[in-house]
């Protein structure tokens, strides 16, 4: 069965707009900028045999501030750009109840049926609780990014981080560490 790193898209893979200390999509492929390192991040977990899933709350597609077309077109150069195996979008918001918005663990537990994927040796890497908190209802390891929001912050993720390229560079550590018998 393969593992996976679960990736959250603004804020990790690309530069996520700031608001009042919140963080918000790019509402255009224009505005898309993929954060630095990312590429290398993605290419050696890759490379290690992960397979890379994003897996992204997009509430504006309900709310009707941005268009399913916007959100595809930003997402489908993601995933060319930094070879993800797989996509998946909520379009919904907190009201709407789906079992897909994170921090319920719909989109990864979805995912994991779609590619076979391994939960129990796979990660999620978010900048935000709901990612820590799906992941942690999915039964995968959980990467925080922090990048000091004024808002909630996730409860005992696995590990902190500034970036996905520190993110990468930890769970690579967990292979090793694997590799010679160890937790």
């Amino acid at each position: 069965m393969p593992r996976a790193v679960f990736l959250d898209r603004d804020g990790v893979l690309n530069r996520a707009v700031l608001r009042q200390g919140r963080p918000y999509p790019p509402a255009s492929l224009n505005e898309l900028e993929i954060l630095p390192g990312v590429k290398a991040a993605c290419r050696d977990l890759r490379k290690a045999g992960y397979v890379l899933v994003m897996v992204t709350n997009q509430p504006d597609i309900g709310t009707g501030k941005t268009t399913h077309e916007i959100v595809d077109e930003i997402n489908d150069a993601l995933q060319r750009e930094l070879d993800l195996i797989h996509v998946q979008v909520c379009p919904h918001d907190d009201g709407d109840g789906c079992t897909c918005r994170k921090p319920e663990p719909g989109m990864l537990t979805a995912a994991a049926r779609a590619w076979n994927i391994d939960l129990a040796s796979s990660f999620m890497v978010g900048d935000r609780w709901r990612d820590v908190e799906a992941g942690q209802r999915a039964g995968v390891r959980t990467v925080f990014i922090d990048y000091e929001y004024q808002e909630r912050q996730p409860y005992n993720p696995d590990h902190t981080v500034q970036s996905l390229a520190e993110a990468a560079d930890w769970i690579l550590s967990r292979d090793i560490q694997l590799d010679r018998g160890g937790a």
